[in-house]
């Protein structure tokens, strides 16, 4: 069933097709039923369900998995998407590479700064959605990963990572402007 959705994609550089059977049937791109406050077009990402939600018309959603932020790197709150880019570089903010002094040997000087150019060994993947709230960058982003098994679990520094070939999908259908709201990280009581 879901190997049309995950199989090996031709882009700019070769995305190899996902091995589903290493991931959790239920965080697999699907059509769920979804009643939300929402209007249609508006990104809802429930870190605590390790969802995105992208707000379809009649009660629908198309949901994704998602790896959110780990311990200490959640965030919750309204921002909107400023830019999109296909296969972008990663410039690590300095707070990272201060926790990670391990990134350092994986950076280039790039034109924006020392980084990691867009291609297969960068952890933005194939697809990165830029989050902004109130006119700045928040430096947190809906991306592809180039490690899919992590899908469904608490692993980043708060962004919102995808399966390459799903964040490929709402690339796809999602444009600049784009509300994005991410619920609170507590799970409901």
């Amino acid at each position: 069933m879901f190997a049309d959705r995950y199989g090996a994609v031709a882009d700019k550089f070769p995305i190899s097709a996902v091995d589903t059977s290493q991931i959790n049937p239920t965080y697999l791109r699907r059509e769920v039923v979804y009643q939300s406050p929402y209007p249609v077009g508006t990104v809802v990402i429930d870190p605590a369900a390790h969802f995105l939600y992208l707000i379809q018309p009649g009660g629908t959603a198309m949901r994704y998995g998602v790896g959110v932020g780990k311990e200490g790197f959640g965030w919750s709150g309204v921002a909107t998407i400023n830019s999109k880019q296909e296969w972008p570089d990663w410039y690590p903010p300095k707070e990272m590479i201060q926790r990670r002094p391990d990134i350092l040997a994986q950076l280039t000087k790039l034109q924006g700064g020392d980084g990691v150019p867009g291609g297969l060994s960068n952890p933005l993947g194939a697809r990165a959605m830029y989050l902004w709230q109130d006119g700045k960058d928040t430096l947190y982003r809906i991306h592809g990963t180039l490690e899919p098994e992590t899908i469904g679990t608490n692993v980043s520094s708060g962004c919102i990572r995808m399966i390459n070939q799903d964040a490929i999908d709402l690339y796809g259908r999602v444009g600049v402007g784009t509300k994005v709201v991410v619920l609170g990280s507590k799970p409901a009581s």
